[in-house]
């Protein structure tokens, strides 16, 4: 696919992903809602503002090439001239970063080249412009720019990254400061970049990116490149473990002392985890009660009955007691309840709401309601969840959701469901509603609880994250909390001190396992990687089957 360059650096846009009946949408990455007084606001990252900001190693995604007529291979960056192993010339390298941007390589005839790693330290924060590449129809697009969040009429100044062609004729992106009036409370995106395409087209668009301090490296790697003129584009990338949160200013390295012999050391117990509030829920036999699962291949398309039990086969085989399905689509129903019949597990059923609107008699949700009154095979059914994120997607008011569950609960119980109802949401959603009508009507406080999200914390403190989230939850209505989303990404962009990482993926559901495992439920078996992967870059990716041994 060509690309259709708007800038000439590598950066996230800031985008959000959508939800609909099969999708799961995780937003407010790098949103912190304080609320802007009613002055003018200078835009920083800790503000509302949404930034793609890099701690640490970080994972990029790739800039334009420079010549749009040649395809493009990703590998990992480096700044030092690539070595070819064969007679081919040395490819031409841009110049030596002081940031760890993207290298574009021309490799000018076939062969096999060996780009060495490199590591680069950042000493001080540093705001450079970047771009990303999108695949967008034909058609006028409005795409890049800064995305804010007001509640309250303001002035804001941000900085932004635009395109400015220079007298020479060259675009290159810089960033400029804007001044930006919001008139009412809102979202709004400040100086985004307009572009026209005749057809499919993959575009580029400009960015602010800030490099935090820190250590950011990046593996040799030897690649063969078969065509004349190739360009490789070489992006850092990050593996394993996380550095260490960087100081302001670098540290110098210790120096090495010899190895002192090593003592006895008492043996510290492992932390027992913290069983199931009263409630009749929760796991019965361990850490472990549920996990996530939606039916569909990896292109979106639904899966067959065969490869529906052979995932619950190994569900089981990871020691969970529940699944949570969220739908009724995909033969969610009869595929999943037999497999699930077969195994010994548990199902948390579920009513989706994915648009503005929540209306039992809308046909989506009725034809939910209508499927699993027909299904109604109650006795492995533990809870019945109406809505996922619906009050902080602004999908339902707290009125139409409570009617909602009032709706189902009379429709569920004419065809003989006794069991517990309830709605599951962020915590700020709930903090930031008058719920109690939904309390009235619910038999558990249920939330998703995600710690990657919150820029504070580090994998391992995941954990003690859920854990105060449940605690918060348990005093909103009363009632007993559960948790049905947790879990922790392999890929994406470094939220503060939360990386994703598939190390750390396993740090942060060790942390939730042994803190508070038997209250909730893992998001999610497998990668979808049918969805966008959204702002953070990582909604694809929280597939956690490895933690579990399957």
């Amino acid at each position: 696919m060509k690309a259709t360059v708007l800038a000439a650096a590598a950066a996230v846009l800031a985008g959000s992903a959508t939800a609909h009946s099969h999708r799961h949408a995780h937003r407010g990455l790098f949103e912190k809602r304080g609320g802007l007084k009613n002055e003018t606001d200078v835009c920083v990252p800790t503000c509302t503002t949404i930034y793609s900001t890099i701690y640490g190693e970080a994972t990029w995604i790739q800039p334009p090439p420079k010549s749009t007529s040649e395809p493009v291979v990703e590998v990992p960056t480096t700044t030092e001239a690539p070595v070819p192993t064969t007679e081919a010339p040395v490819p031409t390298s841009t110049a030596p970063p002081t940031v760890p941007e993207p290298i574009t390589e021309i490799c000018p005839t076939p062969g096999t080249y060996t780009f060495p790693a490199k590591t680069i330290v950042v000493t001080e924060t540093t705001t450079v412009c970047g771009a990303s590449s999108t695949e967008v129809p034909a058609g006028t697009h409005t795409l890049g720019g800064v995305t804010t969040v007001v509640e309250t009429a303001t002035t804001v100044v941000c900085p932004v990254a635009t395109t400015e062609t220079q007298p020479n004729g060259v675009v290159t992106s810089v960033i400029k400061t804007t001044t930006f009036v919001c008139p009412t409370p809102g979202t709004y995106t400040i100086a985004p970049v307009t572009t026209v395409v005749p057809s499919v087209t993959t575009v580029v668009v400009p960015v602010v990116t800030t490099y935090c301090p820190g250590t950011y490296t990046a593996p040799a790697v030897t690649t063969v490149v078969t065509e004349t003129n190739y360009v490789v584009v070489c992006p850092f990338t990050s593996e394993g473990p996380a550095l260490a949160q960087p100081t302001s200013a670098p540290q110098e390295a210790p120096k090495q002392a010899p190895a002192p012999v090593p003592k006895p050391q008492a043996t510290t117990p492992k932390p027992k985890p913290v069983p199931a509030p009263a409630g009749g829920l929760g796991a019965k036999n361990g850490d472990l009660w549920a996990m996530t699962y939606t039916p569909f291949r990896p292109d979106g398309n639904c899966k067959t009955k065969g490869e529906v039990d052979a995932d619950i086969v190994r569900i089981k085989k990871a020691g969970f007691e529940a699944l949570r399905i969220y739908s009724t689509d995909c033969d969610t129903l009869p595929n999943v309840g037999s497999a699930a019949r077969a195994n010994g597990l548990r199902l948390i059923i579920g009513i989706f709401v994915g648009k503005v609107g929540c209306d039992n008699n809308d046909p989506s949700v009725a034809t939910q309601i209508s499927a699993l009154k027909k299904w109604a095979q109650w006795d492995l059914v533990d809870l019945c969840v109406v809505g996922n994120e619906a009050l902080f997607n602004n999908f339902c008011t707290v009125s139409e959701l409570t009617n909602l569950i009032t709706h189902t609960k009379q429709e569920l119980g004419s065809v003989g469901y006794t069991g517990p109802f309830t709605t599951t949401d962020v915590i700020s959603a709930y903090q930031n509603n008058d719920i109690s009508s939904i309390c009235n009507v619910i038999d558990v406080t249920t939330i998703n609880a995600h710690a990657y999200f919150n820029f504070e914390t580090s994998p391992e403190k995941a954990g003690p994250f859920v854990k105060g989230q449940l605690d918060l939850a348990a005093s909103i209505c009363n009632k007993p909390a559960y948790c049905m989303e947790t879990g922790w990404p392999t890929q994406g962009v470094c939220n503060g001190l939360a990386c994703p990482g598939k190390q750390q993926q396993r740090i942060a559901i060790k942390s939730i396992r042994e803190t508070c495992g038997a209250t909730v439920t893992f998001f999610s078996f497998h990668d979808d990687n049918w969805k966008e992967p959204g702002a953070c870059g990582c909604e694809r990716s929280w597939g956690s089957a490895d933690c579990f041994g399957v």
